[in-house]
């Protein structure tokens, strides 16, 4: 996507159920945005068994700096959930018609996130009455969030 004439690269943190844990716009991609990104990311949900990324060498490079390079896993579609958690985000973006400014950009992507993971109940694991429950409960929660 482009802000301004400028590039700013999304990243975002997925664990193993597609949902999003943290995101992070940063307008270069290397392996000093990738450290912060890592450091970030451990400080706040600790250090995981495996990390899946895609097969740039920025990555592997920050692995060995933070001593996670034995927990690295890449692959050809290992990286699959990650990828697939952008298509939310995509459509939502395009509804909008874009974004003007990177901080709009950080704002939206934080608050996407949070109300997806809320309300993004997985439809084929669920029989129509559970999931309308599901959905039901979810509802309610958010609007005890919104109003208190």
């Amino acid at each position: 996507m482009k802000i301004n004439g400028e590039t700013p690269y999304l990243w975002r943190a997925v664990d193993h159920e597609g949902e999003v844990l943290e995101t992070f716009v940063i307008k270069r991609r290397d392996r000093k945005a990738e450290l912060k990104f890592l450091r970030k990311i451990m400080k706040r949900y600790g250090n995981s068994h495996v990390i899946v990324t895609d097969l740039l060498r920025f990555y592997g490079a920050a692995m060995k700096v933070i001593g996670n390079a034995d927990h690295q896993d890449t692959g050809r579609w290992l990286d699959s959930r990650a990828e697939n958690s952008h298509l939310p985000f995509r459509r939502r973006e395009r509804a909008m018609l874009r974004f003007r400014r990177t901080r709009t950009l950080e704002k939206f992507v934080s608050i996407h996130a949070s109300g997806h993971n809320h309300f993004n109940h997985e439809r084929h694991l669920y029989s129509r009455a559970n999931f309308k429950l599901n959905r039901a409960a979810a509802l309610s929660e958010w609007r005890q969030l919104c109003s208190a």
